[in-house]
């Protein structure tokens, strides 16, 4: 059991939690929480590799919950929820989850989802070695995995990480949608534009002095996004 990874269930249903823990722990060790408040407290205790989160839960929904697990951890989440409106899939990839699931789905297909993000977790390593970019203000550290701007360092989630080496292994190159979604989502995901726009909008929150005027990623309306060196 020790090579497994650990999988944290947060879902009111008890249903559905007991047919994932009968699916899924072959392969991971499963603990779980029927509420969003237990949840917060079995993350801390339990220090899971990935989080499955039910949005519609009693005493706290997955949306706050959500938030608080990103003040905690950078851990992966994924979200199950059974709204398709684009407007909440937004509102969850904007709180900091890593993917979403649409109920009612395959649990082939909940596994798949969750094999990519620990994927996309544990390969934030850029192709390039040493420093990637730096400035008077802005240092992106490929050995020690930080990006440090104005001498404090960035939180940054692995995927959030690995989108800026990539952009910044780039820098004056434009990279279309679909080259970023390849690169750091997969294949299957070549066509799931708003993930892309949606981990610009929060990498500009943590990197742009003002992410409504982006200085370092521009985008390229149409087309992708440019990382280049404002100060150059």
């Amino acid at each position: 059991m020790g090579d497994k990874k650990k999988l944290l269930i947060i879902e009111d249903d008890a249903d559905l939690v007991r047919a994932l823990q009968l699916y899924f722990s072959a392969n991971y060790e499963v603990v779980t929480a029927a509420n969003g408040l237990e949840g917060l407290q079995v993350l801390y205790n339990e220090r899971p590799d990935i989080v499955i989160l039910d949005i519609a839960m009693p005493k706290m929904d997955g949306w706050e919950v959500c938030r608080r697990i990103r003040e905690l951890s950078d851990v992966p989440i994924v979200i199950l929820t059974a709204r398709v409106q684009e407007d909440e899939r937004v509102r969850g990839l904007r709180l900091g989850a890593d993917d979403y699931v649409v109920k009612p789905f395959s649990l082939k297909e909940l596994e798949a989802r969750l094999e990519a993000v620990l994927r996309r977790a544990q390969a934030a390593k850029p192709m390039k070695e040493g420093i990637v970019f730096a400035n008077e203000e802005l240092v992106i550290d490929a050995d020690r995995m930080t990006v440090i701007r104005e001498g404090k360092p960035l939180d940054l989630t692995p995927t959030e990480l690995r989108l800026l080496f990539l952009l910044a292994e780039n820098e004056g190159r434009v990279l279309t949608h679909r080259q970023i979604l390849e690169k750091i989502w997969g294949s299957e995901y070549e066509d799931e534009v708003d993930y892309v726009k949606l981990f610009i909008y929060r990498l500009r929150r943590k990197l742009e002095a003002d992410p409504q005027k982006p200085r370092y990623i521009l985008s390229e309306r149409g087309i992708g996004y440019r990382f280049v060196n404002p100060l150059a």
